[in-house]
């Protein structure tokens, strides 16, 4: 359900003048393969070194290589220059990009999401990003519900660092240049999404979407 609608506003986006695509901790998504719209855009994908090589891996199996639109990068975002990274792979940051962070936000440390936003807070003017971000109340264990098992293997072992308050996001984002164009809960995504398949199926809802536009 996420996918399908980041897919969607990140297709949207192009109606909007989005001219690149930078998807940070891109992981093992397909977003900028499997759209037919986003494939017009050139595309920086960015991850740690061992995502970035076991991505490489699968698409030369699967489709002999990497797309001439799309340039990998590898770094780590708690201590390397993402701006210098990205500039190094030939991203001018001069016109109006897409960024991308899913499922990113909840690994990075304190400092490596300011480090992350202060880069998005040089993001030309009209620039569009969609991220998600874990609610705070799960991550402080007021609000578990039936994800016991995943708190335990991410929150206690020190995996997820960061996460906030749906009522504090337009102030997180304020001071870095962003203004809110969407911001839809798990369960509004996966309403929008399940009914019309006929199926049910139970979704993990600690976790929104943000889509915001910078000034």
């Amino acid at each position: 359900c996420r996918k399908r609608y980041i897919q969607e506003q990140a297709e949207d986006a192009i109606s909007h003048g989005i001219k690149a695509i930078v998807n940070l901790g891109a992981g093992l998504d397909t977003l900028v393969f499997r759209s037919k719209a986003l494939a017009s855009l050139p595309a920086w994908e960015v991850d740690q070194p061992v995502n970035i090589a076991t991505k490489r891996k699968g698409l030369e199996r699967a489709l002999g290589g990497v797309p001439d639109h799309v340039t990998q990068v590898a770094v780590d975002f708690d201590h390397e220059d993402l701006s210098q990274k990205l500039r190094d792979a030939g991203y001018a940051g001069n016109e109006p990009t897409l960024f991308i962070l899913e499922a990113v936000t909840q690994y990075l440390t304190e400092d490596g999401i300011a480090s992350t936003f202060g880069f998005l807070s040089q993001a030309p003017s009209g620039s569009r990003l969609l991220f998600t971000y874990v609610e705070q109340s799960f991550l402080d264990g007021d609000d578990i519900g039936d994800l016991k098992l995943i708190y335990k293997g991410t929150v206690q072992k020190g995996i997820w660092h960061f996460g906030l308050d749906p009522e504090t996001v337009a102030d997180f984002l304020a001071p870095y240049g962003w203004d809110i164009v969407a911001h839809e809960s798990s369960e509004k995504i996966a309403a929008r999404y399940i009914p019309a398949t006929g199926r049910t199926i139970k979704t993990m809802a600690i976790e929104p979407v943000v889509y915001a536009v910078r000034r």
